[in-house]
């Protein structure tokens, strides 16, 4: 087995996973995984510049996961950095203290190279599986973008789009500075217009309705699991490979969005960092499935994060 260390740093949240594993096998043991909602992307999509605070808020995470490395005494490390990172015109600021704190430069990966990395950790576990009918569609709702891949055992087609749900939050929902509460139909319909355009410009590299099973990732989609079962806190065991109905899913979309940040907050597995962009990335879950013509979604905790610890794993193979 290999002592491994994968950083995913995205627009939302920073997270983190020490496994150990045998690229032999494929199999991988997790020591610890966790999550900082950071915002890194908080106003990038206005400024396109990352903002002082959100680049403190980052390099706190990192001085605290560095010490988690070391405790754990992982033999590889490798820190992933995805949308907000790669729209920033400061982004060699971020670069730096990354390098400073943990010892290597973060990779600004493309679109393309984020969705391979979370299909090959969403998939590995379901591959060989007869009940689970293919090609699958792989979506990861991150906060700056949303990934779509499909593919068997390897990634057919791929292609990233800008319809995250901090993206289409602040692009939608924020009016002098704070998130409508609750937001009204007209900003629900707008979001809805921009997850079209999206996905129909997918559609021409990505054949979404020829998928026949659909697995979800990421924070918008783990909690939507979380509370279509009404979990009494967030429970990963409950979540992952959990699947919930496309009636399901709309019912907690359309609650979502009529919503005020009270009643979200109030929800006992909602992170505090998801309250005022939850809504808008329902609505992307929603749409995708709609899209595709999916009856359910399969929902998996693992994701690029995993993907990244395979490949660490299997670096000298």
């Amino acid at each position: 087995m290999t002592r491994v260390a994968a950083i995913d740093c995205g627009t939302n949240s920073i997270r983190l996973l020490v496994a150990d594993a045998d690229p032999a096998t494929g199999e991988l043991v997790d020591l610890d995984r966790r999550m900082t909602i950071v915002r890194l992307g908080q106003g990038v999509d206005r400024t396109g510049r990352l903002a002082p605070e959100a680049l403190e808020r980052t390099f706190a995470a990192c001085r605290e996961y560095a010490g988690i490395i070391k405790e754990h005494g992982a033999e590889r490390l490798r820190f992933v950095a995805t949308s907000a990172s790669r729209d920033a015109e400061n982004r060699e600021e971020f670069v730096r203290g990354v390098l400073d704190i943990l010892g290597v430069e973060p990779e600004v990966v493309t679109g393309d190279q984020e969705a391979e990395l979370s299909f090959t950790g969403a998939t590995r576990e379901l591959a060989g599986r007869d009940d689970l009918d293919k090609p699958f569609l792989v979506t990861d709702i991150g906060g700056g973008s949303t990934e779509l891949v499909v593919g068997e055992a390897h990634v057919r087609a791929a292609r990233s789009v800008d319809i995250g749900c901090v993206r289409m939050t602040e692009r939608h929902l924020v009016r002098d500075g704070a998130v409508t509460d609750p937001p009204t139909r007209e900003q629900a319909e707008a979001i809805r217009a921009d997850i079209e355009a999206a996905l129909d410009l997918a559609e021409k590299t990505v054949p979404l309705r020829e998928a026949r099973t659909l697995v979800g990732l990421a924070g918008s989609v783990t909690t939507v699991s979380a509370i279509a079962q009404d979990l009494p806190e967030y429970d990963s065991a409950a979540i992952h490979h959990s699947r919930i109905p496309l009636a399901r899913v709309r019912e907690i979309t359309e609650w979502l969005l009529a919503s005020t940040h009270a009643e979200r907050a109030a929800i006992p597995s909602m992170h505090p960092g998801r309250v005022d962009v939850i809504g808008a990335g329902a609505l992307v879950l929603l749409a995708i499935m709609e899209r595709m013509g999916a009856d359910e979604v399969i929902v998996s905790e693992h994701d690029i994060l995993d993907g990244i610890a395979f490949g660490l794993a299997e670096k000298d193979r």
